[in-house]
């Protein structure tokens, strides 16, 4: 077969059969009298057999060396071959990423595009600084996209910059919502604990419902600070949650403000109280835990509380006994 056909036949440019003669892959087997290439179906198979190694990703230099040498073997060829694959794959779903952003902030012209793309890359930068800028001129400059905002909140872990990113994901109301939600599911528990908190600064009615949700989340971090911004938003299923706090000294000063906000509605005051008093008696509890439930019951209006103040200031705890007399006395001098 002449060149022409070889190619037609294989795909192979006649271009590409010339190079691949030059390096000594594929020698035509003769030459016809009038001195043109002439392949043989062997040759032929030998074409195959490079391409096939070439798409692979081989170089042209490791297909000779595969075909050339019986002791080569593939396997550290093709591990090697599987991470470039995979770091290729990896900048290309970067990129893709990229340009779904900068598609979504719908630029004008090619200056938006441009100050998208410097502020995208001042968010991914290794100073907290600059990250810093970016996030709070993410709002009054050309638009970031929600999704990138997202991502840099997820993941910052400076202090100053994920609170300017919150605030940033708080301007643009409930569009980042649902890639919020996906970050409360995250296996990295930071992620999740970083997910809940920009969540709680989105004082939206669907806000406010994924943190209901979140009630009931697996991570007990995720479910506090859930609890913590429900109760100044009114929210009835935050007390179980705030009342655990305040039991387990975890952010217990917190969970009682909380508990305070939500009992200026004097049916859930009953609630409170009701739950506050049950955890009294409640099996033995620590001094420790009778005087934080009392300090609890100090803004909580109504009959049960000042009963359930009544009895600890009689409890055998010096200390607690103090703290509930105490707020017996404030609550009485208040008008």
């Amino acid at each position: 077969m002449l060149i022409g056909e070889v190619a037609r036949q294989s795909g192979v440019s006649a271009r590409m059969l010339r190079h691949y003669e030059s390096l000594g892959l594929v020698r035509p087997t003769g030459r016809t009298g009038a001195g043109y290439r002439e392949y043989s179906s062997e040759d032929l198979r030998l074409i195959f057999q490079v391409e096939s190694l070439r798409s692979l990703g081989l170089s042209l230099r490791d297909v000779q060396r595969a075909l050339d040498d019986p002791a080569f073997t593939p396997s550290g060829l093709v591990a090697d071959l599987i991470s470039q694959t995979r770091r290729r794959i990896a900048g290309e779903l970067e990129l893709l990423t990229r340009l779904r952003r900068i598609g979504a902030a719908e630029p004008a012209d090619w200056a938006d595009v441009l100050q998208i793309v410097a502020l995208l890359r001042a968010l991914g930068s290794a100073s907290a600084g600059r990250r810093l800028r970016a996030a709070l001129s993410s709002v009054d400059e050309a638009p970031v996209p929600v999704g990138a905002l997202v991502e840099a909140a997820l993941n910052e872990t400076d202090p100053n910059v994920a609170g300017a990113l919150r605030w940033a994901l708080a301007q643009s109301g409930d569009d980042g919502l649902a890639l919020l939600a996906d970050g409360l599911g995250a296996p990295v528990a930071e992620v999740r604990e970083r997910a809940v908190r920009a969540i709680a600064e989105i004082p939206t009615a669907n806000g406010t419902a994924l943190l209901q949700d979140a009630l009931a989340n697996p991570d007990i971090a995720v479910r506090r600070c859930a609890a913590l911004t429900l109760g100044p938003r009114g929210v009835a299923e935050a007390v179980p949650t705030l009342v655990d706090m305040v039991v387990e000294e975890a952010n217990d000063v917190d969970a009682a403000d909380a508990l305070s906000a939500l009992a200026s509605d004097p049916a859930l005051a009953e609630q409170i109280a009701t739950t506050l008093v049950e955890r009294l008696a409640h099996g033995p509890v620590g001094s420790s835990v009778r005087r934080r439930l009392a300090q609890a019951l100090a803004d909580i209006p109504g009959r049960t509380a000042a009963r359930a103040l009544v009895d600890l200031a009689q409890d055998d705890d010096r200390a607690v006994a103090l703290t509930a007399t105490y707020i017996l006395q404030v609550r009485a001098d208040s008008p």
